[in-house]
């Protein structure tokens, strides 16, 4: 969700740092928090002394801390600092030394909040290591983050948070896919309504069909588009069709004029249609917007525009907006 959708109170709540103003949490694992930067740290005391804190809350105190004391250390990767207050450090070593203690005692249920982007590039990878080690021997893991791939990555549910209340939850593809979607849909509304239907002059669009506009990214599709214009003069338009990204971002267009050929006249005075049929097996994973254009017979003007959302259903991580045959292979 964005900024002020509520996710970090959840997390207080679920964690205890925020009593709720009704209802109740009920947690039965033993919890390992990553939430706001150096929560938990005295600012006067030594990572080393912070580090014996911290582990004795997670129960890891005597001889099993001071077996682990040398595996935090070197988790934390912060050299000398470790035997300074931790006033003296930087955002991305308070995200070290908290991380390191998570490391140690390997809580049931690991809970973070965007912290690790914090952190420098190395200690990041080095972190989404133990978070996938952690995870594959048994670990809960409970993530806030504005980065979908990691969220798509790490977790196998996934809930959007809109103003407070649960806009989605479910699958973590599926529900990502929606977020982004939306984002994608919010940031182009106002040229999203102005194309929805543009102009009625001399050629316009009367109908614009779609056959399986919602499909599964896997497996062959075609998409049959059947679009009817109207001429006033009864001269025959030419018609073009364009696919985008919900954002706008142009992935494929053609024309009549394109192909050589003009629309087919219909049994009514003035009006004419085509269809054209679109291989989209390898469009990845998205929200699609697919527009109709009505153009004078020059193919010069554009005189009308109707849009259809075409949605592309499935799990993959890939990036870009198509999928392209390709093979790994060992050197």
């Amino acid at each position: 969700g964005e900024n002020g959708a509520g996710k970090s109170t959840l997390l207080k709540l679920i964690t205890g740092t925020l009593t709720p103003s009704a209802g109740q949490v009920v947690t039965t694992a033993r919890i390992g928090a990553l939430l706001e930067l150096g929560a938990g740290f005295h600012p006067e005391y030594s990572g080393r002394d912070n580090v014996r804190m911290a582990a004795a809350i997670h129960g890891l105190s005597g001889a099993a801390l001071a077996a682990k004391l040398p595996e935090i250390e070197d988790f934390a990767g912060i050299g000398r600092y470790f035997d300074e207050p931790v006033k003296h450090y930087s955002s991305g070593m308070v995200v070290r030394l908290g991380f390191a203690v998570i490391a140690a005692t390997r809580p049931d249920l690991l809970i973070t909040d965007e912290v690790l982007a914090v952190g420098d590039d190395r200690f990041q990878k080095k972190c989404i290591r133990w978070i996938d080690g952690y995870l594959a021997e048994g670990g809960t893991l409970l993530l806030v983050s504005h980065s979908l791939y990691h969220v798509q990555k790490l977790c196998r549910q996934a809930i959007w948070l809109k103003d407070g209340r649960v806009e989605a939850s479910g699958d973590a593809f599926a529900v990502t896919q929606r977020y982004q979607a939306w984002l994608e849909q919010r940031e182009t509304n106002e040229r999203a309504a102005a194309a929805a239907h543009v102009g009625a002059g001399d050629y316009r669009i009367d109908r614009l069909d779609l056959h399986q506009a919602r499909c599964e990214a896997s497996g062959a599709h075609q998409l049959r588009i059947e679009i009817t214009a109207v001429s006033r003069e009864g001269d025959r338009p030419h018609l073009l069709v364009g696919l985008s990204r919900i954002d706008g971002t142009p992935v494929y267009g053609t024309s009549t004029e394109i192909a050589g050929l003009r629309p087919w006249p219909l049994g009514v005075p003035g009006t004419f249609g085509a269809r054209l049929t679109l291989d989209i097996s390898a469009l990845l994973p998205g929200e699609y917007r697919l527009r109709a254009h009505a153009m004078d017979p020059e193919a010069l003007r554009v005189f009308d525009t109707v849009e259809h959302s075409v949605i592309v259903a499935g799990s993959s991580r890939e990036f870009g907006l198509v999928r392209l045959p390709h093979r790994w292979e060992a050197p």
